[in-house]
């Protein structure tokens, strides 16, 4: 019988772009846009530079891979990992069960594409079976919203590895490997995945500025695996299978249901109606939130100075050092404070790249805004979840003018959900991707990017999109 792996292995070698359900492409061509716009948008943030810098270092000044935005080219291994640290240094990239898995999946096959002049039909294919095959193992694993006997209870060991068997799928899919191969790549990621820390990055605040997984190492340890498979290396077939001493044991998760990982595997596409798109950069668990204070300062004209407070309730897990922190010294800390989150919300700076400048984080009236504000369990969040895995119960309250505001929201903007309002239309991602670009792309080319990832099936050479993220073309 073949291993969870072979099976994978072949569902990836098999995948045929020109046979994809159409909500996997349009989804797909989604997510590569945003993850260029998120890429392009954290140019000017410190910790970003940092993995540019490390790329760099990696792979030299001169190479067949762009490190995006920046006009300059380096290894495919550099590339990947700059690229990675860029599209999550805002933390406004997409978002998927089991957490983040774009910043992870897409950028050694995004480096890869473009060193071979791949065609956008095979980035594409690759960019569906690394999320599809990311959400399936994600489910078979511990998951961040878990009720256990009526509480959401979060994981000791929790994290993002599991994600890298869909990233090293999406390189063997982008060089055309075969199943063997590809089985091999999968059997190595397993045996060379980088430890799940997650939860010591919650309970450890303020928090590491490398966040709760090193994006650029993620991509990095998938682009190894698969040149590693390329060049005759084999790997452990069946890591997915064994419970005891195979993967499982290796991230600690306390859940293993496999079943899912391979139930329709090839013609059941599972992702999309999980597949969410954040508007504000900032984490998600906030975003629903944010919703309903800016609707309410922006409805009733409220300048920051009138607010006397803000009291919210929210998800109930999030009661944790690094999501209650309030030191904060950069936009890794901002990014995760929700009390100085719900703050700089209320400075109506619009969404994007602005929110997390070192002004915007440090803002002496955002900050003096933060210590009017308290964050508590919504005591209706669990049943919601419980009734449908994307509710985010959510209140919010703006004393102002000698009375009080109020709103509520049972879905986050971006997350697809029975409200139609939630989901992020086409035309919304792509004012978020030009609002992310300005000031680095000109209008002339931005508008090209756009066009052509939503004809990404019939771009010849994937280099061609790239070309157009150049700095010195701004307007």
């Amino acid at each position: 019988m073949p291993t969870i792996v072979e099976h994978l292995a072949d569902f990836a070698a098999a995948a045929d772009g020109r046979s994809l359900p159409e909500d996997v492409v349009s989804e797909s061509k989604r997510i590569l846009l945003d993850t260029l716009g998120c890429a392009v948008a954290s140019l000017g943030d410190a910790g970003a530079q940092r993995g540019v810098e490390y790329g760099r270092f990696l792979g030299g000044s001169e190479g067949s891979a762009s490190i995006l935005g920046t006009g300059t080219k380096t290894s495919v291994p550099g590339a990947a990992f700059a690229n990675a640290e860029l599209v999550n240094a805002l933390d406004q990239d997409a978002v998927l069960p089991p957490g983040h898995v774009t910043p992870y999946v897409v950028p050694g096959a995004l480096a890869t594409a473009e060193a071979l002049h791949s065609s956008g039909e095979r980035l594409l294919t690759a960019i569906a079976v690394a999320h599809e095959m990311s959400y399936r193992i994600g489910k078979a694993t511990d998951y961040l919203r878990d009720i256990k006997d009526g509480v959401v209870t979060i994981p000791k060991v929790i994290g993002y590895s599991s994600t890298l068997f869909g990233a090293a799928a999406a390189i063997g899919v982008v060089k055309g490997f075969s199943g063997e191969t590809l089985a091999d790549a999968l059997g190595i990621m397993g045996s060379t995945m980088p430890t799940n820390t997650q939860r010591a990055w919650m309970m450890h605040a303020p928090s590491t500025t490398i966040k709760y997984q090193l994006a650029g190492g993620m991509a990095l340890s998938a682009v190894t695996a698969a040149n590693l498979a390329e060049l005759g290396h084999t790997g452990d077939r069946q890591t997915l299978d064994d419970r005891e001493y195979g993967f499982p044991r290796f991230i600690g998760t306390s859940r293993w249901e496999p079943a899912p990982i391979t139930a329709g595997l090839g013609t059941d596409w599972t992702f999309t109606p999980f597949q969410s798109f954040k508007p504000y950069p900032h984490c998600r668990v906030m975003h629903a939130l944010f919703d309903a204070l800016t609707e309410i300062v922006e409805a009733n004209d409220l300048a920051p100075g009138e607010i006397d407070a803000i009291d919210a309730w929210g998800e109930s897990f999030v009661m944790q050092p690094v999501w209650v922190n309030e030191t904060i010294r950069n936009p890794r800390d901002a990014q995760f404070s929700m009390t100085h989150g719900l703050a700089l919300a209320a400075h109506r700076i619009p969404p994007g790249k602005d929110w997390q400048t070192q002004e915007a984080v440090l803002d002496p009236s955002v900050l003096a805004l933060t210590t009017k504000t308290t964050f508590q369990e919504h005591p209706d969040y669990t049943a919601a979840l419980a009734s449908n895995p994307a509710a985010r119960r959510s209140r919010v309250e703006v004393h102002a003018r000698g009375t009080t505001f109020s709103g509520e929201r049972g879905y986050p903007k971006g997350s697809p959900s029975p409200d139609p309002v939630t989901y992020m239309t086409d035309d919304e991602l792509i004012a978020k991707f030009r609002h992310n670009v300005d000031g680095v792309v000109s209008d002339a080319d931005a508008a090209a990017v756009v066009e052509a990832v939503y004809d990404l099936e019939n771009v010849d050479d994937i280099s061609t999109i790239l070309n157009r993220l150049q700095p010195n073309s701004a307007d």
